[in-house]
């Protein structure tokens, strides 16, 4: 009898988690071995990092560090805790070998990369499990002893973060500096930039607009702006802006993988140019679309499907198409703003952010989608 072929999912966050759970319902178990490869045993639920981070309130990381006991469908797959540096192909479309940090190479006969991206500042969490809640608690206790919070960057995870230190302390000052003349960017159309503006200045946030700010040395209190305003009792400088696509290891499979923004190139099928049978998706692929876990869910169906039928040696057809921009942005637990880019473009208030978000932050939805 053959031995058992591998299916190696590198990544474990939204999407990664999605495309195991949907595999491991699909693969044949006694044909293939499914491994999902990730630095931690859980996944970080980033949608609810920045009130995670901010507060302790509702002790969210008992649940937003999601683990992976029951992520697998009749239990058919494994979690290997561990970091991957490098990629050795076999040859187009022959399979190869994932490389990890501490020398151990895992086959595979088909690969699926969901890396996610990297950012700065509070969701910046440490690659080791031991080192994740010493993280959190450090954030908590930095925005506790400050008086004057000022966020750098003004797009979700900033604005997010200004809306829940307003709500966590509100009597402390909190400022928005955005490089931009109006909030987030122009995927979303200027009535809802400003009405998100409106709504975060009726929160007694500050906003300095088409400003930017370095980020100091740990400590420092007092800054001055590019455009010489001063914000001298300033003396928390949270970075919330820059994520950076983790691709270094995934450079490795070939020259041109890798675009010079550190996305991935992926064809219609979501499969890596030039590389049958490895797969990308999530946050890292080159695709014109904004990076948000909402993408994961469609990401997870077209490549699910295509990994079952290269495995059957069948052609390709499952085809991404893109996904409508939609964004919802908490200002906190009881409120905020949402776009949906469907038909004319339907804009939401407090009401419906609450409902959609803001409340549970998609915890319940995010653990129920990983089998707990």
């Amino acid at each position: 009898m053959a031995s058992k072929k591998n299916v190696v999912i590198v990544g474990g966050g939204w999407a990664g988690t999605l495309i195991a759970r949907e595999l491991s319902g699909k693969l044949d178990a006694s044909a293939y071995n499914l491994i999902l490869v990730n630095q931690r045993p859980y996944t970080i639920h980033l949608v609810a990092s920045a009130r995670m981070t901010v507060t302790a309130e509702d002790k969210l990381e008992e649940r937003a560090l999601i683990p992976y006991d029951k992520l697998f469908i009749n239990g058919n797959g494994s979690v290997k805790v561990g970091t991957v540096v490098s990629i050795e192909e076999s040859a187009p479309g022959k399979g190869g070998e994932v490389v990890l940090e501490d020398g151990e190479r895992i086959p595979y006969a088909a690969l699926v990369l969901a890396t996610g991206s990297s950012w700065q500042g509070p969701l910046h969490f440490p690659e080791k499990d031991s080192d994740v809640r010493a993280h959190i608690d450090a954030w908590r206790s930095k925005f506790e002893k400050a008086n004057h919070v000022v966020i750098v960057g003004g797009g979700a995870v900033g604005i997010e973060t200004a809306g829940e230190v307003r709500d966590a302390f509100p009597k402390k000052k909190v400022t928005l500096v955005h490089s931009e003349k109006l909030l987030l960017n122009d995927v979303y159309p200027e009535r809802f930039r400003k009405d998100l503006e409106r709504r975060a200045r009726l929160r007694g946030i500050d906003l300095i607009l088409g400003d930017k700010v370095d980020i100091p040395p740990e400590g420092t209190v007092g800054v001055t702006t590019e455009n010489g305003k001063q914000i001298p009792d300033a003396d928390l400088i949270v970075p919330s802006f820059g994520s950076r696509p983790n691709t270094d290891a995934i450079a490795t499979l070939g020259q041109g993988v890798v675009t010079s923004k550190g996305t991935v190139r992926v064809n219609q099928f979501l499969e890596v140019q030039g590389h049958p049978g490895v797969f990308a998706a999530g946050d890292i692929i080159d695709w014109e679309e904004q990076k948000q876990a909402a993408k994961a869910g469609t990401h997870a169906q077209v490549v699910s499907a295509n990994v079952l039928s290269f495995l059957q040696g069948k052609p390709l057809k499952k085809v991404y198409k893109g996904s409508p921009e939609l964004i919802v942005i908490p200002l906190g637990r009881n409120g905020g703003a949402g776009y949906l880019g469907f038909l004319w473009g339907i804009m939401l208030g407090d009401w419906a952010t609450r409902l959609l978000k803001a409340k549970d932050l998609l915890v319940t939805q995010a653990r129920a989608g990983r089998g707990l």
